[in-house]
């Protein structure tokens, strides 16, 4: 697997990898996801391509005091071969070269497996709760 970072021409694939791996929920368009993403630091999203398509991505941020993960996802095809730890790995370092200290992420508590994958490459659960607040409401 090849990790470069997204290209415009990416958008249909890893929405569609997204939708495989069931990270597209309702209140989330990812189609807005990646025109915000663009704006701000568009070398922290990253892809990983094989054979020419795409397989996996990570969505990365950093804003001065924290990183943070987004959008981690490999195709159910490709999993259990390294891919998402290649992946984190490489955003891991694009954001320490940044000058952040910690990264943050949140999983959904029902989702054992992603939670044991995060904490087999090092993550640990910090002792807080997350809270949100949605600024933009769909009309």
């Amino acid at each position: 697997m090849k990790i470069r970072p997204f290209e415009e021409k990416d958008r249909a694939a890893t929405i569609t990898l997204w939708q495989q791996c069931g990270l597209v929920v309702p209140h989330n368009d990812p189609n807005k996801d990646i025109d915000r993403k663009l704006k701000v630091d568009a070398d922290l999203f990253l892809v990983g391509v094989d054979n020419n398509k795409i397989v996996a991505s990570v969505m990365g941020g950093y804003e001065g005091h924290r990183g943070w993960i987004n959008y981690l996802a490999v195709s159910p095809d490709h999993q259990r071969k390294g891919y998402g730890q290649a992946m984190m790995q490489a955003v891991e370092e694009l954001i320490l070269a940044k000058g952040c200290p910690k990264i943050n992420l949140q999983v959904r508590n029902s989702n054992q497996a992603v939670i044991a994958f995060y904490n087999a490459i090092g993550y640990g659960q910090d002792q807080v709760i997350s809270l949100g607040k949605r600024l933009e409401h769909d009309n």
